[in-house]
């Protein structure tokens, strides 16, 4: 559409009615003469996020740049308009010059230990010592992220273990704030989260082993949560496919049954907890209104499980939302988005740097 456009509704939280003018990609509350009015009488949100998503990865790991930008636009399509890219081998820095594609914050790519994660998706660290060096690389490479691998199966013991010693988590982390970047770690078990979060790390990935301690120890540091519900549901897949390691299996199958107890507990401590679907692997994208879905599960309210993909999380990565000057990017909805799946799931416009889908 050319021209000045035009939106009215009502947003949220404050469920108050709002009137937007669009100029160039930028929002406006001054009216506009002109104007086309686009949408009326419905809700108007700021562009959903995902953030834990990864462009660039599939479910036989790395896809072509092509396959890449089809997974952005089956996000934007969803209501995605600014992604957390929490690791991914594929440089998709070129997106930034797309128009009709998301927003990616990028965490560079996974860092393990060698032949300690999925095989093609990191950089592999032969020597601890190198961490803080190369978490310092990473920082360059991202968009003010570093994504560590905390935890995996370690084939040696049968079951899941750390990968880092806690001096060099300190050194490593200390690195990446000294370059602007702040931290978080693929974290499955229990093991490896009191190093990492006594570090100084900024966020912790999946979660399922948090414990009233380190609930307590989270807060008490501020640390983050993003626990990919919609992918710890294939916990129990994983650990039909793991008969060779029956420790790790019984130990995955134990992380599943209660993992949604242990969010909830982390939820009422105030922990801050933001909606991230892990897509890329083992879940498809465009699935951000089922992970909304799954918080209100462990005790979010409808509207706290939607500022978690939303409002809230836009503040937490430092993105705008709906106001005078931003970046025009949002959302609308005839009927309420805190409803369910199937209307958040389904937006009636999407507004991406002021062009209507």
């Amino acid at each position: 559409m050319h021209g000045p456009l035009h939106l009215q509704g009502r947003t949220l939280p404050d469920e108050e009615p709002v009137q937007y003018w669009i100029v160039d990609g930028t929002l406006s509350v001054e009216p506009v003469d002109g104007a086309e009015t686009v949408f009326s009488g419905g809700w108007i949100l700021p562009g959903l996020v995902d953030a834990h998503c990864h462009v660039g990865i599939g479910p036989g790991g790395p896809v072509s740049i092509d396959e890449a930008m089809r997974q952005a636009e089956t996000e934007r399509r969803a209501g995605v308009l600014l992604i957390r890219d929490a690791g991914s081998p594929v440089d998709t820095r070129e997106f930034d010059d797309c128009v009709e594609l998301p927003r990616i914050v990028r965490a560079g790519q996974h860092l393990a230990r060698t032949k300690r994660y999925i095989p093609g998706l990191p950089v592999n660290v032969d020597d601890e010592a190198s961490l803080p060096e190369v978490v310092a690389q990473q920082a360059v490479r991202g968009d003010g992220w570093v994504k560590l691998v905390g935890d995996w199966i370690d084939r040696s013991v049968g079951d899941l273990a750390p990968l880092w010693s806690d001096d060099v988590l300190k050194a490593a982390i200390d690195a990446a704030h000294a370059h602007g970047a702040r931290v978080t770690a693929h974290v499955f078990g229990e093991e490896a989260l009191p190093g990492l979060i006594n570090a100084g790390i900024d966020c912790i990935e999946h979660g399922t082993g948090i414990t009233d301690d380190i609930v307590a120890l989270m807060v008490e540091r501020g640390t983050a949560l993003v626990p990919t519900l919609i992918n710890i549901d294939n916990f129990p897949g994983i650990a039909d496919s793991a008969a060779k390691y029956p420790t790790y299996a019984a130990h995955m199958r134990a992380l599943h049954a209660g993992c949604r107890a242990r969010i909830g507990a982390a939820r009422e401590a105030g922990v801050p907890i933001y909606a991230g679907t892990d897509a890329g692997g083992m879940v498809a994208h465009g699935r951000i209104a089922d992970e909304v879905a799954a918080l209100t599960g462990v005790g979010l309210s409808a509207t706290e499980a939607l500022g978690a993909a939303c409002w809230d999380a836009r503040r937490w990565l430092g993105a705008p939302a709906l106001e005078h000057g931003a970046p025009a990017d949002l959302v609308c909805f005839a009927d309420d988005p805190r409803s369910g799946a199937a209307v958040l799931g389904r937006p009636d416009l999407v507004m991406l740097r002021g062009r209507v889908y």
